[in-house]
Formats: structure tokens, C-alpha cells, sequence
């Protein structure tokens, strides 16, 4: 047994977790780390987005880019889905994730359904938002399926 001094009756509980519902939104990058894979092969930039307009402000999407892989096509989506969410960013020149923090930039998110670990959301491409800093002509980029 350990001692612990803590009154649940005085913190909010946590809420279950639901999914948002498929659609497009604006988010911005809050959080981010470049690490390796899960076979140490390759590299994965990890982006923590916040919801940042409309009824779900404030709830949090993951997107997850193959920077480096020994795979060469998982290499090649990865980083054209990451050109995608730059281009919408306004970043071109990518030389820390931070540059990408705090830009808004619209994500289009769909539902994956997963009957083992339950359902999640995935993003499924970036455009600019208008009047942001990102280049007028960033169209929606939708990643190419494998």
C-alpha cells in the first residue's frame, strides 16, 4: 500500500473519449517531437493539433509523418503529407517542428474505424486558411493511398 492525500470530489473526472465527428478544421500545431520508429529504421514527426474554431474548440487531433523509412514508398506518402500540412502552414523550410507551432492551418479528418482498439481519428489532408500567412494557392492536399 502506498499513502496518498487526494479528494476526488475536488477534481473534474476525466471524460470518456469520443471521436469528432469527420470533417474539416481549423487546428493549429501545440506540441511535437521527431523520434524514431518503432524499429529504429527511420524517423516519425509527431503533431499534437488543437481544434481551434466552431463547437469542438479545444479538443485535440494526432498527426503522425514518416520522414525517414526504409520503406520507400512509406517514406515517399509520409513526406508528401508532410509537404501538404508545411504548404498549408506557410513553412517550406522545415529545420525544427516548432516553426510549425501556433500556425493555423485546416485539417480534413475523417473517422478510421478499428474494431480491436476502437475507433480514431486520422487526418486526411491540410489547406491554408484564408487570410493566414500560409501561400494563397495551398489547395487541400489529400495524401495518396499506397
Amino acid at each position: 500500500m502506498s499513502a496518498i492525500n487526494f479528494n476526488a470530489a475536488e477534481v473534474a473526472p476525466q471524460q470518456s473519449f469520443k471521436v469528432l465527428p469527420a470533417g474539416v478544421y481549423s487546428v493549429v500545431a501545440t506540441e511535437s517531437e521527431v523520434k524514431p520508429t518503432k524499429n529504429n529504421t527511420g524517423q516519425v514527426a509527431q503533431f499534437t493539433m488543437q481544434v481551434v474554431e466552431g463547437e469542438h474548440t479545444g479538443r485535440k487531433i494526432f498527426a503522425r509523418f514518416n520522414i525517414a523509412n526504409q520503406n520507400p514508398e512509406a517514406e515517399r506518402i509520409g513526406q508528401s503529407q508532410f509537404s501538404a500540412f508545411c504548404h498549408a502552414a506557410g513553412v517550406l523550410q522545415v529545420s525544427d517542428t516548432a516553426q510549425l507551432h501556433g500556425r493555423p492551418v485546416r485539417a480534413k479528418v475523417k473517422i478510421r474505424k478499428d474494431d480491436q482498439y476502437g475507433d480514431s481519428n486520422e487526418v486526411r489532408g491540410y489547406s491554408a486558411v484564408s487570410g493566414a500567412s500560409a501561400p494563397a494557392a495551398a489547395p487541400m492536399f489529400a495524401p495518396q493511398q499506397p
